[in-house]
């Protein structure tokens, strides 16, 4: 809709993960690193954790395409909020099984570990990938352990990531899961992005669909961004998007804060270092983590803000979903 106005080949902040789009700081790649090592490296479990929005799903699909080995199989479960007998019904499709182990736990591990030592033997490698991991009911990390236990005297036959949200690292703390966490043997963690890097992120996106940065964002509408977002991928996405739209409505260009702050009082995004957005609502923005740098003083580099008075747009105010 706004894209012609602002000289864009396509939207630069829309929710899905498109790696065309990825931005990767410093720990965004340390985690495809990570990911990537424990996958090759048939190294038990690799742990992934990440506030909701900071890149974990796309760091994943990221990591997977770089996976080049021939005939390689990794298995991605996206929605984990299965029963025992579904996990297993869907390990069994996704890994090509027969019709039989699809049916009963037993038959798919009396046909699941010979499969996994044929392919080693073949040198082809096998992984499970589990995105929103603090949706496994307890059974079905129970599950997983016992998977990540297949092995040969030297190497793991199943490596296993699990990317989750902080609550799944706190849940691992519990006593009925510490034999889960020590077979933990890598863990990456996604932290909000810094002023400097919401800015890289803000004009990377625009760039890479074909606009210039300082004519779509002010200074201090970047300034804006940081502070109310938190740093948070995915609320930076949805808070540009929605003032690039109130732009194109007014036309005007570049935003200026007055734009991000209504747009953060219609989503009630409250800030680091602000009231509440909306005056009555309360903010559902993920928290930083206590030793996350100050973000309150951003850096960015803009144009100077122009004011404007614009026509009011209705949105519905509700959170982006992890």
């Amino acid at each position: 809709m706004y894209e012609s106005f602002f000289g864009l080949r396509e939207r630069p902040f829309d929710l899905t993960p498109n790696p065309k789009f990825i931005y990767l700081s410093e720990c965004h790649l340390e985690a495809l690193s990570v990911i990537h090592y424990g996958i090759v490296g048939r190294k038990g479990i690799t742990l992934v954790i990440g506030e909701a929005g900071t890149g974990k799903t796309l760091v994943i699909r990221t990591a997977l395409a770089a996976v080049t080995q021939p005939d390689a199989r990794c298995v991605y479960l996206s929605n984990p909020a299965l029963t025992r007998d579904e996990f297993y019904e869907f390990l069994a499709t996704s890994f090509g099984l027969t019709g039989d182990a699809k049916g009963s736990k037993a038959r798919f591990l009396l046909e699941f570990e010979p499969w996994l030592l044929q392919r080693k033997t073949a040198k082809q490698l096998t992984a499970l990938v589990i995105d929103e991991a603090q949706s496994l009911s307890l059974d079905l990390l129970e599950e997983v352990r016992l998977l990540a236990n297949l092995e040969t005297l030297t190497e793991k036959l199943l490596p296993v990531v699990m990317a989750g949200q902080p609550e799944f690292a706190d849940r691992l703390d519990q006593l009925e899961l510490r034999h889960l966490k020590q077979r933990v043997a890598l863990r990456a963690d996604l932290l909000p992005f810094s002023p400097s890097q919401v800015a890289a992120y803000v004009a990377g996106r625009i760039r890479k669909a074909g606009g210039d940065p300082l004519a779509a964002f002010s200074k201090e509408a970047v300034i804006a961004i940081c502070r109310r977002s938190r740093g948070i991928p995915r609320t930076i996405s949805v808070i540009c998007d929605n003032a690039m739209l109130a732009a194109y409505a007014a036309g005007v260009k570049p935003i200026g804060p007055e734009v991000i702050e209504e747009v953060a009082r219609d989503f009630r995004l409250h800030g680091v270092g602000a009231g509440p957005a909306g005056g009555n609502g309360s903010g559902n923005v993920s928290r930083p983590r206590p030793d996350a740098p100050d973000r309150s003083q951003p850096r960015a580099a803009g144009s100077e803000n122009t004011s404007f008075k614009r026509r009011p747009l209705r949105r519905e105010a509700a959170e982006p979903q992890p």
